[in-house]
């Protein structure tokens, strides 16, 4: 059934999903010789990134309609973890080789909420898991029972 729990949790993880195209994930201040700029790193800026995001932001959409074949609708969510671990990794490089540029002089640098979406994305979908393993059991319950 589509109003069940999980729907909710893969909702708010796509809907989570999604705000990172409008938030900075890294900001860094950088010394040059017309003196400290401050420099955002944005999912929209690097493509990699961007693919990956909206690959994180449409496989928990897509599994929320998967309702009538739950061994499918997990293994789409698993899919969907994967993914976001992947974002994770391959911002956290992003931002390591930014602050390892040898051209740039980089003083400061802060993490911003763009990459702590993911985290909670991954919370959902935790959550939407568990969801799905218990509407699972139940069935598996009925089925005994007739």
């Amino acid at each position: 059934m589509i109003q069940r729990i999980q729907s909710i949790w893969l909702l708010l993880a796509s809907l989570v999903a999604a705000g990172v195209f409008y938030t900075d994930v890294y900001r860094a201040q950088i010394v040059k010789e017309a003196g400290v700029l401050t420099e955002h790193l944005r999912v929209a800026a690097h493509f990699p990134s961007l693919l990956v995001a909206v690959l994180m932001a449409l496989l928990p959409l897509v599994a929320i309609f998967m309702f009538k074949n739950r061994k499918k609708q997990r293994s789409m969510v698993w899919g969907s973890v994967l993914v976001t671990v992947g974002f994770i990794a391959l911002n956290l490089m992003r931002i390591s080789n930014f602050n390892n540029n040898i051209a740039l002089q980089v003083t400061s640098g802060t993490y911003y909420i763009g990459s702590v979406l993911p985290v909670v994305v991954l919370f959902f979908l935790i959550l939407a898991i568990r969801g799905i393993n218990k509407d699972e059991k139940l069935v598996r319950s009925l089925d005994r029972l007739r």
